[in-house]
């Protein structure tokens, strides 16, 4: 098999190292992204549990013992929380678009693998049928046994190419769609903490009064 791939050329060096940089892309996003470590069930709980402003310490608390987006977004909202509804919303919508580029770090290179190695791969042919069309020039076409093996070789990059390719762009498909879930949770969440921060002010302002 290694021999095989050896017949490829130049061309294997470049695709060689595309497939090692999206199998740590892969295996990076599928440990960072599993639902536990995003949205971390100690945080989830805390907010949930929430029932007024002497709460929030608490909160705060589970947040700083448990970094990562999530955290760093809800933190937003709490650091926030004399503000106006609008501006902790705005708050909170810029900590997240920060902590999105985290979620999808890796997937652009991801997703440019999948798009060149494929196209390594056609070159990596084009330049083997070259070298054929040379000893059919130098030899004539008579040399079927050493067309056929070039034409192998030649192929064997493409082959490469989308082995690499299509994996590729399967888990980049797979892993922006599972960002963009726990976004949208995250979203859900911090929805319900601004509405929890609000009621918390307006049943303080009635208390007051």
């Amino acid at each position: 098999m290694l021999e095989t791939l050896g017949q490829g050329g130049i061309v294997m060096i470049p695709l060689a190292l595309s497939s090692v940089l999206a199998l740590w892309v892969i295996l990076d996003r599928a440990w960072r992204l599993q639902r536990r470590r995003v949205l971390v069930p100690e945080i989830v709980s805390v907010l949930e549990s929430l029932r007024g402003p002497s709460d929030i310490p608490l909160a705060k608390l589970i947040c700083d013992r448990n970094p990562g987006p999530f955290s760093t977004i809800v933190q937003a909202a709490l650091d926030h929380k004399g503000r106006s509804k609008h501006e902790i919303r705005e708050r909170v919508e810029h900590q997240g678009r920060q902590e999105i580029v985290h979620l999808e770090r890796g997937l652009g290179l991801l997703e440019t693998i999948a798009a060149i190695a494929p196209l390594l791969g056609l070159l990596g042919t084009v330049l083997g049928m070259i070298e054929v069309f040379d000893v059919v020039a130098q030899q004539g076409a008579g040399q079927a046994q050493e067309l056929s093996g070039g034409i192998s070789q030649a192929l064997i990059t493409t082959a490469t190419g989308l082995s690499i390719g299509i994996p590729a762009l399967v888990a980049y498909n797979y892993f922006v769609g599972k960002a963009e879930r726990l976004v949208l949770d995250i979203e859900d969440h911090t929805d319900r903490l601004i509405q929890s921060v609000m009621l918390f002010r307006e049943a303080e302002d009635t208390d007051a009064s």
